[in-house]
């Protein structure tokens, strides 16, 4: 009844190297698999002998199956070369994960290409591991006898500079006379495309794309030279020239606990492994970065998995205190925020000029699964914007396009991902990236941001919820995810219209059990904040009395509708439309009650006044008469019910149109009508219309669909 309301064949012997510094690679292991000692770091100045079979400065490491040809020459035997090493390689840290799906993913791109990008796009940026998918491949070339191993941080491209002038004096490059660092600098990427010599170039963070574009190795005439580079943008820049692009993403979830476990193994811990570690791995966002800081923190406290996702998911607590850098032994040096959030700077000087930060604030507290990309063609979000602006002397508003243009600036830095062919979850940010961003939005902007964030959503709901269910399930898990970050303040100044939409929408797919545990903690809410007459209250209780009537609580419903109509009796008067709504609703309670004859009184002076206030063709008065009728047939009084039934079909086709939920609901009345009546062959044509514009209009699986299909088959067989 309607109602308002990982490599080739090596040498025959195990190639043995020595390598300098504190911590010696564990013996007998494959170098891309083992763990230098916690808190060393290798510099790679010169290696004093050959390549296989010599002694060198260091303790001795063996080496077994590591890829060797992968980079070494096939030429004859000749004189002994000195390897050349320039930079420090990282060492690979405490329970490194091998990666083998992405490391395959690397060697096919390596088959294809003569170099290979490691470039994050899919996780949000930092912390997802590049840097030591690097090392380990940096590792396993020297472990190899890679003649000529450089290592570069190559944030800025001055630095790229100085390690190529450097490599161009050791190797000998021609034309390198330590006179001009950029001089040598290109003798040294003259010489890399012509030598024998085997070659490995990695370029760490590389971040200024434009600056950086010269000092790309080209690709050498043989196959003994290889480049890896690592980075946070995501644009054009980093394709081209054979380059290709391996997307970086987060560990696996066998791989963050098999972290973990070693991790705790290790440190002599095993019982802080519990049986909460997988929800903590997946609240962590399987980040290795996160994953490493929250290890240390345990190690460090003796906190159990179970405890420590008790405080990592805390209402008060914050990334730096429970990921802080200072307990991590693998050296990353950094808050998880910082990393995180390392572009960002970046990002706020590229047009458009001062949109990155606020654009990142809005978008975290979304739903970190996707929202639609729509949102930000809103007036909401281009307000909120020229607002939040973070430069000085911009002038004038900020137009969709300018938003737009954020959220791709924004993806080129691998701060979020968008991906528009995926309309409705087209903007994806790591939920920890977004934790980050949240803890940097000043109190006093949060009112703000989060307010623009509910009428960008509300702006895009679709009046006819059922013509875009896809659409409307994001947005209900993105008012969820909003009102979990706002706390209350979405009640400020009133209720947001958004919080009534989602609950309705609940409603209106017939997910009647979650429809009332929302309105029970939104009527909650609204009596903690509220005066018990203000109308935020009375509507919170209206729906949570719909909700328990399509739930089938009758009871609890008529309590809830008679408590209502008593207060807007009282408050508004007996010909005020919220009056009018709650006679109607308790009308609708006692119909589903079998309290009919009840129902029929109200249901009559109902009519009677919306005829009187509204006009006949008024949707709320079309949906009464439905109402009436429905009730006339309960009564047993068929042959009035079926009359007033086509009318209300015939109006509603008029005055609503054809595809109206309440048209098929009122046709669906009918037809049942028409079956009561023995107007059988009338009543299966009718029904079976309205089963067919069911399953276009609402799927096959809404509970109304299931309901006349359910009864059309009982029909036909009657």
């Amino acid at each position: 009844m309607p109602v308002d309301g990982a490599a080739a064949a090596g040498p025959s012997s195990p190639a043995r190297v020595r390598v300098s510094g504190e911590g010696a690679v564990g013996a007998g292991r494959d170098i891309s698999h083992s763990a230098v000692g916690e808190g060393s770091r290798v510099e790679h100045t010169e290696v004093t002998n050959q390549v296989a079979g010599g002694t060198v400065h260091g303790d001795v490491y063996q080496a077994e199956n590591v890829t060797v040809n992968q980079y070494l020459p096939s030429s004859a035997p000749g004189p002994v070369v000195r390897p050349v090493r320039v930079g420090t390689v990282p060492p690979l840290a405490s329970a490194f994960q091998p990666r083998p799906g992405l490391r395959e993913e690397i060697d096919r791109a390596r088959e294809r290409h003569a170099t290979v990008v490691l470039t994050q796009v899919l996780s949000g940026g930092g912390g997802v591991g590049k840097s030591q998918l690097a090392a380990a491949y940096a590792w396993q070339a020297h472990a190899g006898g890679v003649a000529v191993l450089v290592w570069v941080n190559a944030a800025e491209s001055a630095q790229i500079v100085a390690a190529y002038a450097t490599a161009a004096q050791r190797v000998g490059a021609p034309g390198a006379d330590g006179q001009d660092a950029e001089d040598d600098a290109g003798a040294f990427l003259d010489w890399l495309a012509v030598t024998e010599r085997s070659w490995l170039v990695v370029l760490d963070d590389l971040t200024d794309l434009e600056g950086a574009q010269r000092w790309w190795p080209r690709p050498p005439v043989g196959s003994n030279g290889r480049v890896l580079a690592t980075t946070r943008r995501r644009d054009a820049l980093v394709t081209g020239s054979g380059r290709a692009v391996v997307d970086i993403g987060t560990y696996t979830r066998t791989e963050a606990l098999e972290y973990l476990g070693e991790r705790f193994t290790a440190a002599d811990a095993p019982h802080l492994l519990d049986d909460q570690a997988e929800d903590l791995v997946e609240a962590l966002g399987r980040l290795p970065l996160a994953l490493a800081h929250a290890a240390a923190y345990m190690i460090n406290d003796d906190v159990g998995c179970t405890a420590y996702l008790g405080l990592f998911t805390g209402r008060a607590s914050r990334l730096a205190a429970l990921l802080p850098p200072g307990a991590d032994t693998d050296g990353y040096g950094r808050q998880v925020t910082t990393s995180l959030l390392l572009a960002l700077d970046a990002a706020e000087h590229r047009e458009p000029a001062g949109l990155a930060t606020p654009a990142i604030r809005l978008a975290a507290h979304l739903d970190p699964a996707g929202h639609p990309d729509t949102v930000w063609a809103t007036e909401a979000v281009t307000q909120y914007l020229t607002a939040h602006r973070t430069v000085s002397g911009a002038s004038g508003p900020v137009t969709a396009d300018q938003a737009r243009a954020a959220l791709r600036l924004l993806h080129h830095y691998a701060l979020l991902t968008h991906t528009p062919h995926d309309s409705n979850r087209a903007v994806r940010l790591h939920a920890l990236t977004a934790r980050a961003a949240r803890e940097t939005v000043p109190d006093s902007e949060t009112p703000a941001t989060v307010h623009a964030a509910a009428d960008a959503l509300q702006a895009i709901w679709p009046e006819h919820e059922h013509t875009a269910r896809d659409l409307t399930v994001v947005l209900r898990a993105n008012t969820d995810t909003l009102a979990d970050h706002a706390g209350d303040l979405l009640w400020h100044p009133d209720g947001h219209p958004v919080l009534f939409a989602t609950g309705r929408s609940l409603n209106s797919t017939g997910l009647f059990g979650a429809a009332v545990s929302y309105w029970q903690r939104v009527a909650a809410a609204a009596e903690r904040l509220r005066g018990v007459d203000h109308p935020d209250i009375l509507l919170t209780r209206t729906n949570l009395a719909h909700s328990y009537r399509q739930a089938g609580r009758t009871g609890e419903a008529i309590v809830i509708d008679e408590r209502v109509l008593a207060d807007r009796e009282r408050l508004f008067g007996d010909d005020h439309p919220h009056t009018l709504n709650a006679r109607a609703n308790l009308a609708a309670s006692y119909w589903r009650a079998g309290r009919t004859g009840e129902a029929i009184v109200i249901e009559d002076r109902v009519l009677a006044d919306r005829e009187r206030l509204l006009g006949h063709d008024h949707p709320d008065t079309l949906r009464t008469r439905a109402n009436l009728a429905a009730s006339y047939w309960q009564a047993g009084r068929t042959g009035e019910a079926a009359g007033l039934l086509e009318r209300v079909l015939a109006d509603h086709e008029r005055v609503l149109g054809h595809d109206h939920p309440d048209t098929l609901a009122s046709g669906a009345n009918l037809a049942v009508s028409y079956w009561q009546v023995g107007r059988t062959g009338e009543a299966i044509g009718l029904l079976e219309r309205v089963l067919a514009d069911c399953e276009r209009l609402l799927g096959h699986d809404h509970p109304d669909t299931l309901a006349a299909a359910t009864r059309v088959r009982r029909w036909r067989i009657s």
